[in-house]
């Protein structure tokens, strides 16, 4: 395949499918970057930036904002869906009928299906059948710090190696480095379950709780996913890698998570309402939450983090007295 004659599409024109296509477009690759937002196309063409999620980035000559899904879909050799969760079926439904068989679909987005908490390559099967070859794109990724042009390491979790050659030629560069794992099961739950992980770091550090407890959370935290991931098939090597690990430290500790800012909302007294209308984006962690925790209970796993964080966002539990909860659970060993 000639790499440098491909366009990309790349699915919603949010923070991170942003910073995906300026990073596309600063390679060289011919990108075109799809929002259902008229407006807001029109206002990223006129001004050649995304004023509202990425200010100050500058798009590459390379990179064309577009409205009209058919006619973008007609110039496309690959696909990059970066639409929240929610709206994952739909894209794919939009799509999957316009775009010739074989071309391949990544998405970069995290979190399980709404409703039914099915993992999303589960829904592309699903709707796409055999005909396409499939990757997800996960890892710590800040967008802005993407679309900074500041180092970057990811994972892309594919049984296609053909798309993981055509990713790793379009997002090289000495600041984004990728790396191949098959294991599609615990690359989409370590990118879904962190973000409710994230959220009850932030309620720990609103309430005032220090290092210690951040430290402590993180790390049962990541036992309950890893207990979790294990049971839903997982490889027990990712969830120690970038887009398992990797991605929970950097959620749970920097508030350019926004899962770490409703935490930090709900843990200062202010409603989830009030939170939601605050942050005024897509918090995956709220859904999976509660998808999560009605799973774990099913097949009989201890999540308590997970669970406080169920009882806070849905239950009308008060912070503080969800980690005393915490607190003061039996004792036991400590095992993953």
């Amino acid at each position: 395949m000639n790499f440098s004659s491909q366009n990309t599409l790349v699915l919603g024109a949010g923070s991170w499918g942003t910073a995906l296509a300026v990073l596309l477009a600063r390679n060289q690759t011919p990108t075109y970057l799809w929002g259902r937002d008229k407006k807001q196309i029109e206002a990223m063409t006129h001004e050649r930036c995304n004023q509202r999620y990425l200010p100050n980035i500058s798009f590459p000559h390379l990179l064309i904002p577009i409205h009209d899904l058919q006619q973008a879909l007609k110039h496309t050799n690959q696909i990059i869906i970066a639409v929240p969760s929610h709206a994952f079926r739909l894209t794919l439904e939009c799509i999957f009928k316009s775009i010739p068989a074989r071309t391949p679909i990544i998405w970069a987005t995290k979190g399980l299906e709404l409703g039914t908490g099915r993992l999303l390559h589960e829904v592309a099967i699903e709707i796409l059948g055999s005909d396409y070859p499939i990757a997800i794109l996960s890892g710590p990724t800040f967008a802005h710090e993407v679309a900074m042009g500041l180092p970057t390491a990811v994972t892309v979790a594919t049984t296609y190696p053909e798309v993981f050659t055509y990713l790793a030629y379009c997002l090289r560069g000495n600041t984004f480095r990728l790396y191949t794992s098959d294991d599609l099961i615990g690359v989409q739950l370590g990118g879904a379950v962190k973000n409710i992980l994230a959220i009850a770091a932030g309620i720990s550090d609103g309430l005032g709780f220090g290092s210690n407890t951040r430290a402590a959370l993180i790390t049962r935290g990541l036992a309950e996913l890893i207990r979790f991931a294990l049971v839903s098939g997982a490889k027990k090597e990712t969830l120690m890698g970038l887009s398992c690990l990797g991605d929970l430290i950097l959620t749970c500790t920097d508030n350019q998570s926004r899962n770490r800012r409703l935490g930090l909302a709900l843990a200062q007294g202010k409603t989830l309402s009030e939170a939601l209308t605050l942050i005024d984006q897509v918090i995956e962690g709220i859904e999976a939450a509660k998808l999560v925790s009605m799973r774990a209970r099913q097949v009989n796993i201890e999540m308590p983090i997970i669970d406080q964080v169920y009882q806070v966002l849905y239950c009308s539990q008060d912070p503080k007295k969800a980690v005393e909860m915490l607190l003061n659970r039996e004792q036991k060993p400590e095992h993953t």
